[in-house]
């Protein structure tokens, strides 16, 4: 039984109860017998906590509950901080205008407490961070994304352990912090694992590898999240609400997923982009050693390509197909999909 229908059973059982009340206590005014107006104002009731009970009851509660689960702890503690100050303001702001007449003295009160909690709660858990920060800087401790780095949070998705390089940046040391693995990127990994499809089955096993290779590792711990999200069915958002939760980062190579986690805020660390970063870097005028192993889309062009897999477009390379020849940089474009050189032959560069 789920709580939306026990809560519509226990909605249908007391607004019975409450029109057959008010039935029996409006026949008088309506002219009818006290059967009839209390049979008609039961239905009612009826019908009423069918529809609403959910919507006055679970759903608020459940709402409240994915809030408080989403939230940082330091932006929960700031909230009920704000709170607790915005009643006491009230408190003290309140006295003076119950000396007033009524109804001002029975309405400006309670308005003035609702009012201050709700800034209070607002104020404090939107600039939670900066108050944190900024506490942190009283009390002498160091603040910011540098004063984290050891201790950060790096969420996993399925995308990552395919692709299997985190496995080597892990191994490199260059990682600050814990990896932590949700269950349900395992379970997704599995069904990839298990698909009737032979290129997802073999991806999803490449991923159970480097899962295996990267928990085996002695320099960053790996831990599993067993932490789960019942009422949002898609792995991104389920991601993006853990990362929000644990105040965490997400390691991803998915662009989708990516663009999702900026707009609510999360800190992304992209396995495209550190691979591009890292990337030799060649200026024009610069000259290296290149093997051309295939045509280019333009005429004579031959295409060749560096250890990190930059490819590099040579003019009037085709005719020196299958053969290492020396190259010089003529432009180097840089795109959000990597880089891409431009060259001519060494040996040819005056002629072109």
């Amino acid at each position: 039984m789920t709580s939306d229908f026990a809560s519509r059973i226990i909605g249908l059982v007391v607004f019975l109860f409450l029109g057959v009340r008010l039935g029996v206590d409006s026949s008088k005014f309506v002219g009818l017998p006290q059967d009839a107006t209390g049979f008609v104002f039961g239905m009612v009731g009826v019908l009423f906590g069918l529809i609403i009970t959910p919507y006055i009851t679970v759903r608020p509660i459940r709402g409240l509950r994915r809030s408080i689960n989403e939230w940082p702890v330091e932006r929960l503690m700031m909230s009920i901080l704000g709170v607790l100050i915005g009643l006491l303001i009230a408190l003290l702001a309140t006295y003076p205008f119950s000396l007033l007449q009524f109804p001002f003295s029975w309405l400006v009160p309670p308005a003035l407490t609702i009012v201050c909690a709700y800034l209070g709660l607002t104020i404090f858990g939107i600039r939670s961070k900066e108050i944190t920060e900024t506490l942190g800087q009283r009390l002498g401790k160091p603040s910011g994304r540098m004063a984290g780095l050891s201790s950060r949070k790096l969420l996993l998705d399925t995308s990552v352990l395919i692709d299997g390089r985190i496995t080597d940046i892990a191994e490199t040391g260059f990682i600050g912090g814990s990896l932590l693995i949700p269950r349900f990127v395992l379970s997704e990994l599995h069904r990839v694992a298990d698909s009737s499809d032979p290129l997802r089955r073999k991806r999803g096993r490449r991923g159970l590898n480097m899962l295996n290779k990267l928990q085996r590792n002695e320099i960053v711990p790996v831990r599993i999240v067993e932490d789960d999200f019942d009422d949002i069915a898609a792995v991104d958002d389920k991601l993006v609400a853990l990362a929000i939760q644990l105040t965490a980062s997400i390691v991803t190579n998915d662009y989708n997923l990516n663009q999702v986690a900026d707009a609510q805020g999360v800190p992304v660390l992209n396995i495209n982009q550190l691979a591009n970063a890292v990337r030799s870097v060649y200026i024009p005028g610069e000259s290296f050693a290149l093997r051309i192993i295939q045509e280019g889309r333009e005429h004579e062009q031959g295409v060749g390509y560096l250890e990190d897999g930059t490819m590099v477009v040579v003019e009037r390379g085709s005719r020196y197909m299958d053969r290492t020849i020396t190259v010089e940089v003529t432009k180097l474009i840089t795109q959000p999909t990597g880089r891409m050189i431009f060259a001519v032959p060494e040996n040819e560069k005056e002629d072109l």
